[in-house]
């Protein structure tokens, strides 16, 4: 897709379907001829023109709205038309076979109107957008997100990162290096003039600072990505400790079915709610046991295995009402040994059925964590913020910016230069040449951000996500 971005391009930039308005868009140099031909009348740039778009006899396919945007002031930075006609998904697809015949029409010198007009490929108006400067690849994420939240925080957070917020704060970050750079290789070309570096020039207080900022940004843009992504809760637990209960209870729905017979569920159900605003998939699996003849249900162990692999929190249910019964406390034990490789932030204990029982027992108190009730709701709400808690916490959505996991990389990664760059300031003799060049790999990881430096297969993947006729 790189290797074509000069060709003009067409596309329907609404959703499939019927609807009340549809858009054609079509991105280029020299689009004026094509606008003509298609409206017949000389669009003035910006403003709306209501009229019909000519089939190829002269006869009207619809009546619309036209709006011309010539370059560069247009969202991909080239000539853009829009045609904003009845969403039928035909009368749609009639202008686009229109604006292709079009182009290929020629004109008095036997050129074609607008020669290579193809068809768009997904995310290839936003990409130009990018590659002409209208947007940095940061803000270029952002627009699909936007149109990918799935509450309202994630909305709104999406909006502060296409409006700039989250590139201005690693642009800061990067200008910040680059400072600390020239001074060392300002050091490194000159050493004549014995210039004590790290002291008159305070590096290792602006090293310092640097890297409070970054921390700082880190843990926003995890939690941005949060935001984002939403947080992976699996309920894991033998059979019959109330799994499907609990999860209907959080999703406010009858999902799962729910028996006393054990082994009742055999596959994963997944549903997302939102915790203050915070995506949270969680997912009820079949009761882990290791007795079971039965194949499907065998199948259901596996898969709730590994599910729970890929949690980032993992909610060990148990039963309150059998936590005394030794072979309930056996098969605890098993499931405990297994779940021993599970990080102790993302495994929680959970003791449910504390409607039916008393006071906490030794079993409890052996197992910190938390107690509830999936049929009355007692506990709800604290399981809900211990979830948020345990994730990183999302306090107030409002102020985020959106983020994505390969931001929290890129910043981890110039966290980690900037900690080796750290410890050859620290040294006696520091070794400028190598302390140079931590602070360069910072820099170029945080350019991998906004896109000042990225890989064409990164782009390629990345836009390759969008929608088409975005």
């Amino acid at each position: 897709m790189l290797g074509r971005h000069q060709d003009p391009i067409v596309a329907i930039a609404t959703a499939p379907g019927r609807g009340a308005v549809g858009i054609v868009r079509v991105s280029g140099h020299g689009l004026g001829p094509l606008a003509h031909a298609l409206t017949a009348a000389e669009l003035t740039p910006r403003r709306a023109h209501y009229g019909p778009f000519l089939a190829a006899d002269g006869q009207p396919i619809d009546q619309g709205l036209s709006l011309f945007f010539p370059a560069p002031h247009s969202y991909t930075g080239e000539d853009v038309l829009e045609l904003q006609a009845h969403g039928g998904p035909v009368v749609l697809q009639l202008l686009l076979a229109r604006c292709l015949e079009v182009a290929c029409t020629v004109d008095s010198g036997g050129r074609p109107l607008l020669r290579g007009l193809r068809l768009a490929e997904p995310g290839e108006f936003t990409q130009r957008a990018f590659l002409n400067d209208k947007l940095d690849l940061a803000q270029a994420e952002a627009v699909a997100d936007l149109i990918d939240a799935s509450t309202e925080a994630a909305a709104r957070s999406a909006s502060r990162s296409l409006s700039g917020e989250f590139s201005k704060q690693i642009d800061g970050l990067a200008e910040s290096i680059v400072r600390l750079r020239m001074l060392v290789e300002a050091t490194l070309d000159f050493p004549e003039e014995e210039i004590d570096f790290l002291q008159k020039a305070d590096a290792r207080g602006q090293l310092v600072r640097i890297q409070q900022q970054l921390a700082h940004l880190l843990q926003r843009t995890r939690q941005g990505a949060l935001l984002r992504e939403g947080l992976r809760v699996v309920l894991a637990g033998q059979p019959n400790v109330g799994k499907s209960s609990l999860l209907n209870a959080l999703a406010g729905a009858e999902l799962a079915i729910v028996t006393p017979i054990a082994g009742t569920t055999r596959d994963r159900v997944s549903e997302t709610i939102q915790i203050h605003g915070v995506p949270v998939h969680v997912t009820d699996t079949a009761g882990l046991r290791h007795d079971t003849a039965d194949e499907v249900e065998r199948i259901g162990v596996a898969r709730s295995w590994e599910a729970i692999e890929s949690a980032d929190a993992v909610l060990f249910l148990h039963d309150l009402t059998r936590v005394d019964e030794p072979e309930f406390q056996q098969a605890d034990a098993q499931i405990a040994e297994r779940l021993a490789g599970v990080p102790p932030h993302r495994l929680m204990h959970v003791f449910n059925k504390a409607d039916a029982v008393g006071a906490p027992g030794e079993f409890e108190r052996a197992r910190p964590g938390l107690r509830l009730s999936a049929r009355t709701g007692l506990g709800l709400d604290a399981l809900r913020e211990t979830l948020l808690e345990r994730a990183g916490g999302v306090a107030s959505p409002e102020g985020l910016f959106i983020a994505r996991t390969r931001h929290v990389e890129a910043l981890r990664e110039a966290g980690l230069h900037l900690d080796e760059a750290a410890l050859h300031a620290a040294q006696a003799d520091a070794a400028l040449d190598l302390l140079a060049e931590e602070l360069r790999l910072a820099h170029q990881a945080l350019q991998r951000i906004t896109g000042d430096f990225s890989a064409d297969d990164l782009l390629g993947e990345i836009f390759s996500r969008f929608c088409i006729g975005k």
